[in-house]
């Protein structure tokens, strides 16, 4: 390699032009300001014309070659890409905690001297990535898949599930699972539903912001996640997370109450419809309620790993054509959960689509794009119109959810009756018997009272 890997046309012109390499320490004086940085690698996405650079601070910035005056060399950071692994020290006063890996990046450690962020898997490297696992855990690593979690399926989801089963067979004392935020929900509700009542905790985790940002939550949610793995009396499949934007507490969320619910920050997974199951810090778990399946000392755990992939989820939107539905029953699709508009609704020209998709015995299920709220499709005269053509309400289960549990029961049976059972039948928390009053807080920004309230608590 040259040492301006990946660069090429003007962003290559420009670091022969000024004798430059990756990894050169500079000060780059452009017609927008002067930068000093390390110049990095450049990704295969990134177009020609801009280097990239990591800054003092430990953010990247973008720089327009166009725009480059001068660049001065004042040294270079040699590049390191691997982690010195030491020994992960074990006790046996301590919980043996499995950490599964499903893709990307659960830890990692910045190189500050290269701006190089360095993954890391294995318990040595974990352990001089973050230290303080040691003293919450003997924690032992396997990577199942290595996807991003856009790309995880209800292969990967069965494969998940048997190997808890393994885990939980073996004596493990609790299941950490790390995971990208995107779809995180999507497999903690697949997982409730494959892997119930277990004897230890089962607690998915990831980060927003990666380790080579100043505000990476990477670290400390893993802290909290084995925390709540060794320690919580709470057995089931959660998510850990953040709580509030800053770094006083993760919260462990019921996996089948829980939503990503913003795209960058770092308390974005929130319990919806319902309050989260407990709070977590470094020192432990506190139970913010007791309606949980508990921790046991026995080795017992149901496994259903089944999965129907032809299951769709429909958001509905006005003027919405029959064709769409049409279209799924056309290419076999053997259920459809419909998110629908207030109380459940959807408009009249889809109805013959509906009529044809359940006399075909396509199962259809409605739930709400509210998020918060219950299914009501007999107060007007549009939902009982539409239950009649044979679509069923789903209660209160997130349409995520819904899609996820209609998918799992169409894997079991295609009596469609029993499909009926199972989807109405509350599993895990999935569905509730009522909301509490404070499982819908949504802050509208502007409002003087929210303003006030605002100065006196946390956000």
């Amino acid at each position: 390699m040259s040492g301006r890997e990946g660069y090429k046309n003007d962003a290559l012109e420009t670091l022969s032009r000024f004798d430059a390499y990756i990894w050169d320490d500079v000060l780059i004086e452009t017609s927008r300001g002067d930068f000093r940085g390390i110049i990095l690698p450049r990704s295969e996405f990134d177009d020609s014309d801009h280097l990239v650079m990591k800054l003092a601070s430990g953010y990247n910035v973008g720089i327009d070659v166009h725009t480059i005056r001068s660049m001065k060399k004042l040294g270079k950071r040699e590049a390191h890409y691997k982690i010195p692994e030491k020994e992960f020290p074990t006790s046996p006063d301590k919980p043996n905690i499995k950490l599964l890996g499903t893709g990307g990046t659960i830890a990692s450690r910045l190189d500050y001297r290269t701006g190089a962020v360095i993954p890391a898997f294995s318990p040595g490297e974990l352990y001089g990535a973050v230290p303080e696992l040691a003293d919450i855990c003997n924690l032992s690593t396997e990577k199942l898949f290595a996807v991003f979690s856009e790309n995880m399926g209800p292969k990967e989801y069965i494969a998940l599930a048997r190997a808890i089963g393994r885990e939980i067979e073996s004596g493990i004392d609790g299941i950490v699972i790390g995971h990208g935020t995107d779809t995180m929900h999507h497999t903690a509700s697949a997982l409730a539903f494959m892997v119930q009542n277990p004897p230890v905790p089962i607690v998915m985790v990831g980060s927003q912001r990666s380790s080579d940002r100043p505000s990476s939550d990477a670290a400390i949610n893993l802290i909290h996640a084995t925390t709540a793995a060794g320690r919580s009396e709470i057995a089931e499949v959660m998510v850990c997370m953040f709580g509030p934007t800053s770094d006083e507490y993760g919260l462990l969320h019921r996996g089948t109450r829980v939503r990503k619910m913003h795209s960058s920050y770092r308390s974005t997974f929130r319990t919806i419809g319902d309050i989260p199951l407990a709070i977590v810090t470094r020192n432990g778990v506190r139970p913010l309620r007791d309606d949980y399946n508990r921790r046991r000392e026995d080795k017992k755990v149901e496994l259903y790993p089944f999965f129907e992939e032809r299951v769709a989820l429909l958001y509905y939107y006005p003027n919405m054509h029959r064709d769409i539905i049409d279209s799924l029953v056309d290419n076999g699709y053997k259920g459809i959960v419909i998110a629908g508009t207030g109380l459940g609704h959807v408009n009249k020209p889809v109805y013959p689509a509906i009529e044809r998709a359940t006399a075909k015995g396509v199962a259809i299920y409605m739930t709400v794009q509210t998020l918060w709220g219950y299914v009501h499709m007999f107060v007007y005269d549009t939902g009982r119109d539409l239950m009649a053509k044979g679509i069923i309400p789903a209660e209160n289960m997130l349409p995520e959810v819904a899609y996820i549990k209609l998918g799992w029961a169409l894997g079991q049976t295609d009596d469609l009756e029993e499909v009926r059972e199972l989807m109405l039948k509350p599993i895990c928390g999935e569905i509730t018997e009522r909301e509490p009053h404070d499982g819908y807080l949504i802050f509208q920004g502007g409002m003087p009272e929210i303003a006030e309230f605002l100065k006196r608590v946390h956000k």
